[in-house]
């Protein structure tokens, strides 16, 4: 069974491998490949919208001559009573050919600072945390465990914070007679 995923980013590949690998009844063979797609560019999705659509994107790009294929996209969703009113979250879309699957993964608030300039299009979320001095890395994805990482002392990875999302995408999938 091949699976693609819109990403050549190892954190999402692996964390799609090690997502399905739970499910042997759903993907009993899989072959995993990270597909280099070209996405629209927002900078960082600002909006539940945009994030989604980043995930669906992602998706149906890396679709070709396989069974599935995955997108992942990271994004701002407004949330009240937070102190930036946004908080960083992931999708996952899941794409047959035909259907989409959509999940969310949990969210949490970045620095005011960071968000700030984001939304002020002044920076995407890797170029605003190396400006403003909380990390030294280029791109936030090469930083192991991810920001989620770094902001949670280790308690919680990228990997693992991607793989909430997946999962729930999954539950079409695994569930399909609660959908139809």
């Amino acid at each position: 069974m091949k699976i693609h995923i819109g990403s050549k980013n190892q954190t999402k590949v692996q964390a799609v491998i090690d997502t399905i690998l739970l499910y042997p009844s759903l993907f009993p063979t899989p072959e995993v490949i990270g597909i280099d797609v070209d996405v629209a560019l927002y900078g960082h999705p600002k909006s539940i919208k945009e994030t989604v659509e980043g995930a669906v994107s992602r998706a149906k790009k890396a679709f070709a001559h396989c069974d599935y294929s995955f997108g992942l996209e990271g994004g701002l969703i407004e949330v009240p009573y937070t102190k930036t009113g946004f908080m960083e979250t992931g999708a996952c879309a899941i794409y047959d050919g035909k259907n989409i699957f959509v999940g969310l993964g949990p969210a949490y608030e970045w620095p005011q600072d960071v968000t700030k300039m984001i939304l002020d299009g002044k920076a995407d979320a890797s170029l605003a945390f190396k400006q403003l001095g909380y990390t030294h890395h280029e791109k936030l994805g090469s930083i192991k465990g991810g920001i989620i990482g770094e902001l949670t002392n280790g308690r919680i990875m990228r990997e693992d914070f991607t793989k909430y999302s997946i999962i729930m995408a999954l539950i079409h999938l695994e569930k399909s007679e609660l959908y139809k």
